[in-house]
């Protein structure tokens, strides 16, 4: 069985889509766990119409080792809420997964929105460095697919990172002997609503220094570079899908 694995706090506008787009693949062994953070909408209503299971849930690390806990699958499948899939990815990153004998995935991302900039922007910035440095510095962000008994013996994400504990924890899977790999199979379709919030260059700025940080001084253990959640101004549920 595969374990969904969903972290949210006021995800009423986007955790359908997502849903949905699990709801549509051509595969049904799987489990869908939301470990929510006390949400104030609709998000565990929208939890329950789509059958998932609930649990607590805290910042994304601590969200995501609480649905672990309780889930119930040989694979973890990691999620951000305002992603979505195209149409046949479980079947493909599973079968590629299984292929290159991996033991911790990430995947290539490409913006809801059809406009060039974002899709420059992940292109240039994001998807092509991460797999030029797939083998040497690995990167996993908005999804992460990993084996059950990889998870539990790292401890799972570590919670005292306040960001880019998602990396830390591709990263320590290296270290040791652990196979990585960024599947190429197919791409997570994400929202670009942070960086339309905060500002692309600004977002870009961030993301890079706390690389160098993470990379030359270790994890992100303070607030230094002031990363928030749930403070987006503006309802970006409207964006553009496409598979």
């Amino acid at each position: 069985m595969l374990s969904v694995i969903i972290p949210t706090i006021n995800e009423e506008k986007y955790l359908p889509r997502l849903l949905d787009s699990i709801k549509k693949q051509d595969f049904n062994d799987y489990e869908i766990i939301v470990a929510d953070a006390g949400s104030e909408d609709k998000t565990l209503d929208v939890a329950k119409k789509y059958g998932c299971r609930i649990t607590g849930g805290g910042l994304p690390g601590a969200g995501r080792n609480k649905g672990a806990r309780v889930a119930r699958g040989e694979l973890f499948l990691f999620l951000d809420a305002d992603v979505a899939l195209p149409k046949k990815t479980l079947k493909k990153i599973l079968s590629e997964f299984r292929r290159r004998k991996l033991d911790i995935a990430t995947f290539p991302l490409l913006p809801f929105k059809k406009a060039k900039t974002p899709r420059i922007f992940f292109t240039f910035f994001y998807n092509l460095p991460i797999i030029a440095l797939e083998k040497v510095l690995p990167h996993a962000a908005m999804g992460i697919l990993i084996k059950r008994e990889v998870f539990e013996g790292l401890g799972g994400f570590d919670e005292t990172i306040k960001l880019a504990e998602d990396n830390d924890l591709a990263r320590r899977a290296v270290k040791i002997k652990k196979r990585f790999g960024v599947l190429k199979s197919t791409k997570l379709l994400i929202s670009d609503r942070r960086f339309r919030t905060d500002g692309w260059v600004r977002s870009g700025i961030k993301y890079l220094l706390s690389e160098v940080y993470a990379v030359f001084i270790g994890p992100i253990r303070s607030d230094i570079f002031k990363y928030r959640f749930n403070h987006y101004k503006k309802d970006f549920g409207g964006e553009d899908a496409f598979e």
